[in-house]
């Protein structure tokens, strides 16, 4: 009988063999690690008006937002405060939400820098927030003066003064993002590696021993002959 090449059996090397383990494991752990990776970001505001860094000559009767995305209409969703360089606010009533836009009026007279914080929850369920600033250009109202009367008045009634409680602006509470990603998916394929690794090192182990074992029995085989 004549045995060709082509009959015997293929054996691979213990680096062939553990080259195929480890492109098996990469395929393993790319499907694993896939479908856990954080879905697509969240919305962004896209355009405002005033834009940010911008310059205008008085403080518009609104502030428009602009997003990537439907932001959710709902009460107490949306906030926005806009504040003059003194810190005095400039807001006039709760925001206005339709689909991508979101309307802020506004009231007073501004000069300077006008700073803008917002917050919304975008349409995938998270609320996202920033902050910006445009100048108003116009000088500042001048302050009211009083003139002194010209004649002596016969008896001076004391009048009492009325005093003003300091007005407190509203911080805007901070914004807690959620964290994007799970260590789950890094927990899975750790184990998967570490089992992987035993099956390649018993895999190695096994091979090597039948080598040795074939090589034994032709060295009897010859032997015996």
């Amino acid at each position: 009988m004549t045995i060709t090449r082509s009959s015997l059996p293929v054996r691979r090397s213990p680096r062939q063999t553990l080259a195929a383990a480890c492109m098996a494991f990469a395929f393993l752990l790319a499907a694993i690690l896939l479908p856990a990776s954080p879905a697509a970001a969240h919305d962004e505001l896209i355009g405002s008006d005033p834009a940010a860094g911008s310059a205008v000559e008085t403080l518009p009767d609104a502030l428009v937002l602009t997003f990537s995305a439907n932001i959710a209409p709902d009460e107490g969703a949306s906030e926005v405060q806009v504040t003059d360089a003194a810190g005095t606010t400039l807001t006039d009533g709760a925001p206005v939400v339709d689909g991508t836009t979101l309307t802020q009026p506004l009231s007073g007279a501004a000069s300077g820098d006008v700073t803008v914080l917002w917050k919304v929850v975008s349409s995938d369920g998270h609320p996202i927030s920033g902050e910006f600033a445009f100048t108003v250009t116009a000088p500042p109202a001048p302050s009211p003066t009083t003139t002194a009367p010209t004649t002596p008045t016969a008896e001076a009634t004391p009048t009492a003064e009325a005093t003003v409680a300091p007005v407190e602006t509203a911080t805007p509470a901070p914004v807690t993002s959620e964290p994007a990603s799970s260590a789950t998916p890094w927990i899975v394929g750790g184990v998967v590696l570490l089992l992987l690794v035993a099956a390649v090192t018993y895999l190695v182990v096994s091979r090597a021993r039948r080598n040795r074992a074939g090589a034994r029995a032709g060295s009897d085989a010859a032997a015996g002959r």
